[in-house]
């Protein structure tokens, strides 16, 4: 049996899920594009939950649907992502560098955020229907241009949904450690 999926905006009761599926997403999925090193560095100054995504109502969680005949089935958080009508390209909650001013749509890019699947769920077409979710509400409150900070791990992704690579750029960690991430545009 094929499992369905639902998006809905993430709650303030979701966030400990939320941050257990980022450790894990990370850990896993990245570990071919970043050294442990980067990956434990990332998380804790980086990666993680963004509550202002949160407040605003732009931070989507995609979960399971319950069959139907199933009595005890509980959906199960399997995916992450959102949009920010903010200045703040990336970055969670522990991230100093943040730029909560709001943007003009006529004139900014909604930024698309911090999309993390967990790894059992990975491939399965999830991350598309995220994005195509965030972009959708984005164009609905008017932006027609759409940016972000793309880990390596997720520019193919991206560039198959027509994001173009602008530059590489080196996000500050912890002890002169680095995470190369890729800023991406897209236009509508």
């Amino acid at each position: 049996m094929q499992t369905s999926f639902k998006i809905r905006p993430a709650v303030t009761t979701d966030i400990l899920v939320l941050r257990e599926l980022i450790n894990a997403s990370v850990r896993q999925l990245q570990a071919q594009d970043y050294s442990p090193m980067q990956i434990e560095s990332a998380l804790r100054t980086v990666f993680g939950v963004d509550s202002q995504l949160v407040a605003d109502g732009t931070y989507l969680v995609v979960q399971t649907v319950p069959s139907p005949e199933s009595v005890s089935e509980e959906p199960v958080i399997v995916a992450c992502g959102g949009w920010s009508k903010r200045k703040t390209l990336y970055g969670g909650d522990c991230w100093t560098e943040r730029q909560d001013d709001l943007l003009d749509p006529h004139m900014d890019a909604a930024k698309i955020r911090a999309f993390f699947i967990h790894p059992d769920w990975a491939r399965r077409g999830i991350g598309t229907m995220l994005l195509d979710a965030c972009e959708s509400a984005a164009r609905a409150a008017g932006f027609t241009r759409f940016e972000m900070g793309a880990t390596l791990t997720g520019v193919k992704l991206f560039q198959q949904r027509g994001y173009v690579a602008v530059e590489r750029m080196e996000v500050p960690l912890e002890a002169g450690i680095t995470l190369p991430v890729i800023h991406m545009l897209k236009t509508v």
